[in-house]
């Protein structure tokens, strides 16, 4: 299976041809989906029957449109036993599911285990049983193209965990040289690495597919934190300046997440040397977001301020003693009030404005924060030290 790691297979096409060759043969169009309900193919039939608005409910519009179907959709469907069917499986429609027309499924496996699904649009007369006996011949290679790219996809993923986790130095050489054979050509490509933290699972199989992310070329779960865990992505850039791709991934990853969590986007490299130095910006502006929600929810390693020098020191070393007993939980108050008046440089009037509390109740406030810390506010370098130790408690 080694040597397969080596090969960079264009699916996409191969996917269509399929696709196509089954709408042929059943005279319908046909859809394919991976087992996640993640569309993959839309096989177009020149057809009356194709074009009929009827033939675009809720469902089938969502899935083409959005490339995926919801998890309530999901679990309606699954429940005609779809899962387990090695044939044919017709659907009733349904119009209180936003099913209107039946379905005819045709369940894609690979040595016993469902990968995907053949979506047809259930008409009379129908197609007849010989017609679904060569069209489930058809998915029989659809199968195996599934296997061989999530054998591929599993791969990538193995060689891009293993430069993320890899000391510097000669470890992290060779699994950059691991991964850069494993994507071939690619791997000479614009790419940026984007950090979606935290991600719900380290499970591989509950990982988006490198197809069903735009731009994506590798991805991987890795630690975050103690016990949780973050998906790290590769994705491919036309231009260092337009980071569109890496944004728009991120978004609907982190709508996938179920919400609650940070992206982050280092800049843009050619070629993966400096893989482990994007890793570590991509990583550290999440954090940032995580930090300081108004950075995100997506933020570029570029655009995160002060964090990008305070996420690159130790855990501890933001820790000051003369600032620990105002990050204290009695002293939450204090310590927002200090953190909103130097963002907001010194000036009480737009630090008042900014808490909506008068002149006076804010000079109190900063006057017991002195005495707390020890500080003087109208230091320069007590000040830098107060302001560093109030951001670096958030991270």
């Amino acid at each position: 299976m080694r040597e397969n790691a080596r090969v960079t297979p264009e699916y996409k096409a191969d996917y269509q041809e399929l696709v196509d060759e089954i709408s042929q043969l059943l005279g319908a169009p046909a859809t394919l989906e991976n087992r996640d309900f993640e569309l993959i193919a839309f096989g177009a039939y020149d057809s009356e029957d194709a074009l009929d608005a009827s033939a675009l409910d809720p469902v089938r519009t969502r899935s083409i449109l959005t490339r995926r179907s919801t998890a309530a959709v999901r679990t309606w469907f699954e429940g005609f036993g779809i899962t387990r069917a090695t044939a044919p499986v017709r659907i009733p429609p349904t119009p209180e599911a936003g099913v209107y027309r039946g379905r005819i499924c045709l369940p894609v496996r690979h040595r016993g285990v469902v990968l995907g699904y053949v979506w047809l649009l259930d008409s009379e007369p129908g197609p007849t049983d010989r017609q679904l006996a060569a069209a489930m011949d058809v998915t029989v290679r659809i199968g195996d193209l599934l296997a061989d790219e999530a054998q591929h996809g599993a791969d990538l993923s193995r060689e891009l965990r293993a430069v993320l986790s890899a000391e510097r130095g000669w470890q992290r050489d060779m699994a950059i040289a691991e991964l850069r054979t494993a994507l071939g050509t690619r791997a000479d490509s614009l790419h940026t690495v984007v950090c979606v933290a935290p991600w719900p699972s380290a499970d591989p199989d509950d990982a988006p597919s490198v197809r069903t992310v735009p731009g994506a070329t590798a991805l991987c779960t890795v630690p975050w934190g103690a016990t949780g865990h973050c998906l790290a992505l590769l994705i491919r850039l036309r231009s260092a300046q337009t980071p569109t791709p890496a944004t728009s991934a991120a978004g609907r990853l982190l709508e996938r997440a179920g919400g609650g969590g940070g992206a982050g986007i280092s800049a843009a490299r050619t070629g993966l040397a400096e893989l482990g130095e994007a890793w570590r910006e991509a990583s550290a502006a999440a954090r940032a977001v995580l930090a300081e929600p108004r950075l995100g929810p997506v933020a570029e390693w570029a655009r995160i301020g002060p964090y990008r020098l305070l996420t690159a020191l130790p855990p501890k070393a933001a820790q000051d003693p003369a600032v620990t007993p105002l990050l204290s939980p009695a002293h939450r108050e204090l310590a927002r009030t200090a953190e909103v008046y130097l963002d907001c440089a010194g000036q009480a009037a737009r630090t008042a404005a900014e808490l909506g509390i008068h002149r006076q109740t804010l000079y109190y406030r900063l006057s017991r924060v002195e005495q707390l810390t020890g500080l003087d506010l109208d230091d320069g370098e007590d000040r830098l030290l107060l302001h560093m130790a109030l951001k670096g408690a958030r991270l």
